[in-house]
């Protein structure tokens, strides 16, 4: 069994259509909802039905969001709602864009003038493929709960609270956050949600995988099945993230070289480190004209070009 490292050419390892693009054209019929249903099951660690999807940020219209990202909202057995998110592109405000979906679903999910005991219970499922915060975990899981600061003990639900919301604990009425850092898995799969984050890692599934949901994707989201123009949008989205990753692993090796080298620089003749300063600025205007032209390419637009960048709409539209 191969080890995913996250690279460009594990995207075209596989004979499996990768989980995000499955999200986006496959996994919204209802016919393949058992692929979905096996994952969440697995993650939740309890029997999940999907009754229906419902609506959410899904297929945007930005060429950028694309590829970058796309999401899915289902509703389940119980009435509780799912957001599950996959995110290609480095967010450094990430915790807090969790944080907008699911209070945003908890606010337009109930009719005005219901009581709050009609207040939906979310879960927010976050598959993300870069490094996310600093961890040494690959799943992370978080809830909410009242401690008590002087006896430290764990605020309860009465009786009759348990009763009438039919849970155990006050942290089952709250949102729930999944983050899956896919990129970080580098060994091999010993348990059914590793195997799942093996597949969302390199897009291949293991032949001895037996997690729910995995045996429907190896007959569903096989790509012979595609036709030849899906295959074909298929293997763009595939280009687009390659240069998306690309772009990410460069900035990071180009800040640490040029950190090593202002670091021996220090303490030499100003006239020489001011040479080195004009080189380094030219040298990173030219990297980023070279990704302004890559990203024009794509037809990404002007102002999330700027944004990436840092260059105004006026110096991009000059490149």
């Amino acid at each position: 069994m191969k080890k995913g490292n996250g690279k460009g050419d594990e995207l075209m390892a596989s004979n499996y259509i990768r989980f995000d693009w499955a999200m986006k054209r496959l996994l919204r019929n209802k016919a393949n909802f058992a692929v979905l249903e096996g994952f969440l099951t697995t993650l939740l660690n309890e029997k999940i039905v999907i009754q229906k999807l419902l609506e959410s940020e899904s297929n945007q219209e930005d060429e950028f969001d694309k590829y970058n990202r796309v999401d899915m909202l289902a509703e389940n057995s119980k009435g509780e709602l799912i957001l599950i998110e996959v995110q290609n592109n480095n967010e450094y405000a990430y915790f807090q864009r969790m944080l907008f979906g699911t209070s945003k679903l908890v606010t337009e999910y109930i009719n005005r003038g219901e009581g709050y005991d009609k207040v939906r219970k979310v879960y927010s499922v976050n598959i993300v493929y870069f490094s996310l915060g600093s961890g040494k975990d690959i799943v992370y899981h978080g809830k909410t709960e009242f401690r008590g600061i002087h006896q430290g003990d764990v605020l309860e639900l009465t009786p009759f609270q348990k009763q009438t919301f039919k849970v155990d604990s006050v942290s089952q009425l709250y949102p729930e956050y999944y983050i899956l850092k896919v990129n970080d898995f580098n060994q091999v799969a010993r348990s059914p949600l590793e195997e799942w984050i093996y597949y969302m890692n390199t897009g291949d599934i293991p032949d001895g995988a037996t997690a729910p949901g995995l045996d429907e994707a190896r007959q569903r989201l096989k790509l012979d099945k595609m036709t030849k123009e899906e295959l074909s949008a298929y293997y763009r989205h595939l280009d687009n993230i390659v240069i998306l990753r690309d772009n990410i692993y460069t900035e990071r090796a180009e800040g640490r070289a040029e950190g090593r080298a202002e670091g021996r620089a220090e303490g030499r003749a100003e006239g020489r480190a001011e040479g080195r300063a004009e080189g380094l600025m030219e040298g990173r205007m030219e990297e980023k004209r070279e990704m302004v032209h890559n990203m024009k390419s794509l037809n990404i637009p002007l102002d999330t070009i700027s944004q990436v960048t840092g260059l105004s709409i006026e110096e991009i539209k000059s490149l």
